[in-house]
């Protein structure tokens, strides 16, 4: 069976989707994934034979107390520019190679587009929560201010369908609506989707599937303290002043420190360094998250899912709508707390009380098993051999 992949060029999109590449290579399928340039080694590490796509990470819109209207047609306005370069190297490869299904992730508007341009049974690989038509992810990830009408969003609407219909692609789905394939895979849990128990049969929730990591040059301190692990992701993180609020947080050196300060941030700009924080550009993130007694998380879906099935409590110090979506439903479920305003004693305080509750220990403990019993991409291969199955007899 030949699996094709559209994803996004952004590794919070493609990495959740390495292990099913690899359990699909194992069983002796052929994966073709089309990502931008660099990711490319990363796909081929994984297994699959990379379509190198001349479109880049999407640029960052900027960190908006809500996720308003100038900032999704910003988002599709970027789409838009970069599928213009991709669809002539897409017709080029999946033209001439076609796939027996295409994976794609629905926040590209054009991924099932291009499955039918293709003639492949359609599977929506999802890495974040999910939506069905009744409760749309809009409806989650939108304040009730969002104008949904502002003449800039509806304008970059009406250019994506345009481009669509020029190019004999058909109609554009809806990009506020949820239309579900087929065969939609989700990469968390049924019991951390809101509503989870609303979504049919053609909704697998397989759970992330957290890969192995070289450990590298990090070691766990051996003082005997407790390790809290500090990491803002890597597209908003450029925040030396949330940083400097941990630092002084835990300087009394009662807890070991790992803080990921990503690339973006000059260490001179922390300000001294207590000898109890290890800062790095990056830490090896499941190898800290095995031996971490809290996790202060931006709340991307990546990071939650893997501090969940590490067991990990989470302190959300979310940046943007979608994590801010992820951090409220840690917070429901009784996983961790969200800072509401963060400075230096609320972040003390929220991790000294997540790394003790009992009651947050039992529901980690719970969710964990969750994370185990979803399948992962064991799981998620079936599913898709069965999709192929199915659609080959139809």
């Amino acid at each position: 069976m030949h699996v094709g992949f559209y994803t996004p060029t952004a590794p919070g999109h493609v990495n959740p989707e390495l292990p099913l590449v690899s359990e699909l290579v194992r069983r002796g399928h052929r994966v073709s994934y089309a990502v931008g340039r660099e990711l490319a080694d990363l796909v081929r590490a994984a297994g699959a034979d990379p379509v190198p796509l001349p479109s880049a990470a999407p640029e960052s819109p900027g960190d908006w107390a809500e996720f308003d209207a100038q900032a999704l047609a910003s988002i599709l306005e970027q789409a838009l520019d970069w599928f213009r370069l991709e669809l002539p190297v897409l017709r080029a490869h999946f033209g001439a190679d076609r796939p027996d299904l295409l994976c794609f992730d629905p926040i590209n508007p054009y991924g099932r587009l291009v499955a039918d341009l293709f003639a492949a049974p359609a599977v929506a690989v999802i890495p974040n929560l999910a939506g069905h038509p009744d409760q749309p992810v809009a409806d989650i990830f939108t304040s009730d201010s969002f104008d949904f009408a502002d003449p800039r969003l509806v304008a970059a609407q009406r250019a994506m369908a345009d481009f669509a219909a020029a190019n004999g692609l058909g109609e554009l789905p809806d990009t506020m609506n949820e239309v579900p394939a087929p065969l939609n895979i989700v990469y968390v849990p049924k019991e951390f989707q809101p509503g989870g128990e609303t979504f049919d049969e053609r909704y697998r929730f397989v759970g992330p599937s957290p890969r192995r990591e070289d450990a590298g040059s990090w070691r766990p301190p051996e003082t005997g303290r407790p390790l809290v692990f500090v990491s803002l992701g890597t597209a908003y993180n450029a925040r030396p002043d949330f940083f400097r609020m941990c630092l002084e947080a835990f300087a009394d050196g009662r807890w070991d420190v790992a803080l990921s300060a990503g690339h973006r941030v000059d260490r001179a700009e922390l300000g001294p360094i207590p000898s109890n924080v290890d800062v790095r550009p990056h830490f090896p993130q499941l190898a800290v998250l095995e031996r971490a007694d809290a996790f202060v998380s931006h709340c991307g879906m990546g990071s939650t899912m893997e501090s969940l099935a590490a067991g990990v409590p989470l302190v959300a110090a979310p940046q943007v709508p979608e994590q801010r979506a992820n951090a409220r439903r840690v917070e429901e479920l009784g996983l961790g707390r969200v800072l509401t305003d963060p400075a230096p004693e609320e972040i003390r305080a929220a991790v000294d009380h997540v790394a003790t509750d009992p009651g947050i220990r039992r529901n980690l403990d719970a969710m964990r098993r969750a994370v185990t019993s979803g399948g992962g991409a064991v799981a998620a291969a079936d599913a898709l051999e069965e999709h192929a199955r199915r659609s080959a007899l139809a």
